[in-house]
């Protein structure tokens, strides 16, 4: 697969909601390096060391902060700005999270979702909404084959819960608002999409793998794992990107074809335990120890995957790096962002990940 968006996105006017966190920095920078008019919208960055801050992104696009529950302020944005394409991301993302903040949770991801739609709905030069929820949305039944994009979905903890109902409320304004069948009459199209486990340089989020070994070697302290033998489906943050990117691309040159949910997840070798993930990250750092955390405290699934074949067959995408390499980029990254520039550094890496 090559990654070629040519002028797909040069010129045209693309929001990102949650454009400071993690994936959506990355997704920003990407943009940006297409030519694409980016409008940011998200609260403040949590610290200074966020990726976000250290890329200096916000000098390159138009930075706005603001809560992904002000419907009025969403509105003002879409009227202002007139956006041809939606990435919404802003979301509560953090499973431990959710169940102390469940409320939260809910009222950011669920109707943060909807004042989204809304908003897509009442403009109308903004013709695509990709929505991007979670693989935790499947109603898990501990499978051991991957989720379709037809499989039921559910949710045990708040987090995943949440997102199966963004889930269900993206397909209902579908249904409703942009059916396929009367695409000539509205010519809007939403889809949402479903990534793995994702890891790379810059995520600095508490409760999550990567950041927390991170934190600990550099510390010289040993890395805290939960549920050592879970199976999660990691791939690295450029892999599901580079879907939503081609999705829409797609979208926009063949239309309605393309609506509807996706999977972007890794290759069956994607698939390893935390235990086995983390002994990888110790073994390529060339530093490090772990050992399990016996007051893990909440619920976690033992097995989940995601089944790409849609995406393989009707995208011709396809995941570019397996984990060895998704690893060693990630270490990569975070042994190098003290000495360097670090917008050049993601996109050095965007660039590598395109070329292969």
């Amino acid at each position: 697969m090559t990654i070629n968006f040519v002028d797909t996105f040069k010129d045209r006017t693309v929001l990102v909601t949650g454009h400071t966190g993690f994936k959506g920095t990355w997704l920003t920078i990407w943009l940006n390096m297409l030519g694409a008019k980016v409008i940011g919208y998200s609260l403040d960055p949590l610290t200074n060391q966020d990726l976000f801050v250290l890329s200096g992104i916000e000098n390159k696009i138009t930075d706005i902060r603001g809560d992904i529950r002000d419907q009025h302020a969403i509105e003002n944005v879409f009227q202002q700005y007139r956006p041809e394409i939606v990435f919404h991301l802003a979301a509560q993302p953090l499973v431990k999270y959710s169940y102390s903040h469940p409320k939260e949770t809910y009222d950011v991801n669920v109707m943060g979702t909807m004042n989204i739609l809304e908003a897509i709905r009442k403009t109308e030069e903004t013709k695509i909404g990709i929505f991007i929820t979670t693989d935790k949305c499947y109603e898990n039944k501990e499978w051991v084959w991957g989720y379709r994009e037809i499989d039921p979905v559910g949710g045990y903890d708040p987090y995943s819960s949440s997102k199966a109902c963004c889930e269900l409320l993206v397909a209902s304004y579908r249904n409703s608002y942009f059916n396929e069948k009367n695409f000539s009459e509205h010519g809007k199209i939403i889809s949402t999409v479903r990534a793995g486990n994702v890891i790379g340089g810059g995520d600095w989020a508490e409760d999550r793998i990567v950041p927390d070994s991170v934190r600990a070697i550099e510390k010289g302290k040993p890395i805290s794992i939960r549920s050592p033998k879970s199976i999660r489906p990691w791939q690295h943050v450029l892999e599901p990107l580079s879907g939503y990117l081609l999705l829409t691309s797609q979208i926009l040159t063949h239309g309605p074809a393309f609506s509807g949910a996706w999977n972007f997840g890794p290759g069956e070798e994607g698939n390893v335990s935390v235990e086995n993930l983390v002994s990888l990250l110790v073994d390529i750092w060339g530093e490090g120890t772990w050992e399990i955390n016996q007051q893990a405290d909440v619920h976690e699934a033992n097995l989940l995957s995601l089944d790409i074949s849609k995406a393989k067959h009707q995208l011709n995408w396809s995941p570019k790096w397996n984990i060895h390499e998704t690893i060693e980029k990630t270490v990569h990254w975070y042994k190098s962002y003290k000495n360097c520039d670090i917008y050049n550094l993601c996109t050095n890496q965007i660039v590598d990940y395109c070329r292969e």
